[in-house]
C-alpha cells in the first residue's frame, strides 16, 4: 500500500486514524545504524511498524525489526515519543493517519540481515555521518538524531 507523508502541510487531508507504532534505531558494534529502504514511500528509515493487539510494546519493536530486517534485537531504551498532529500519513486506501510513534534504541543480538521484499526493498548498515546523504523524511531524521544523542538524559516528548 502506497503512502504520502505530509508534515506542516496546510493542504494535507483530514486525519481519520491514530495507530500506535514503533521505530527502532539499532546500532552495531561499529556504531553503524540499521537502515531500511521502504517500499510504501520509497524513503530510507529505521525499522518499525504498528502495534498489534496482545503484544507488549517491546514485543512490537522486536517483531517489526525481525520482519523488516531479519535481525533479532535487544531493546535497550525509549528514546522518544512522536505525536505531531501536523505529521499526517495518507494511504491509498483512504486512511489518513496522525503520527503516533514511540522510538526505541536497540542492538542486534542475532539473525541474518535481509530485506523482506514486501515492506523493505533494501536493508543496510550506515555510518551516522552517511545518513545525511540518504533520502529520509524529516521526522525520521529527528528520531535518529534524538536516539544517537548520548548526552540526552530523558526521552524526547513531542
Amino acid at each position: 500500500m502506497a503512502r504520502i507523508d505530509h508534515i506542516d502541510d496546510p493542504n494535507a487531508p483530514a486525519i481519520n486514524s491514530v495507530v500506535p507504532s514503533v521505530t527502532c534505531v539499532v546500532q552495531n558494534d561499529d556504531g553503524q545504524v540499521l537502515m531500511i529502504h521502504r517500499v510504501d514511500n520509497d524513503l530510507w528509515a529505521v525499522p518499525g511498524g504498528g502495534h498489534e493487539p496482545g503484544e507488549s510494546i517491546t514485543d512490537t519493536v522486536r517483531r517489526e525489526v525481525r520482519e523488516e530486517t531479519g535481525l533479532e534485537i535487544e531493546v535497550l531504551r525509549l528514546s522518544g515519543t512522536y505525536t505531531n498532529p501536523r505529521h499526517v500519513m495518507a494511504y491509498d486506501d483512504g486512511e489518513v493517519r496522525q503520527q503516533f510513534s514511540l522510538c526505541f534504541v536497540g542492538r542486534a543480538v542475532g539473525g541474518r540481515l535481509r530485506g523482506d521484499g514486501v515492506e523493505t526493498k533494501a536493508v543496510r548498515w550506515v555510518a551516522p555521518a552517511d545518513i545525511a546523504g540518504l533520502n529520509l523524511h524529516p521526522s525520521m531524521r529527528l528520531r535518529i538524531e534524538h536516539a544517537l544523542d548520548s548526552g540526552r538524559t530523558a526521552p524526547y516528548l513531542g
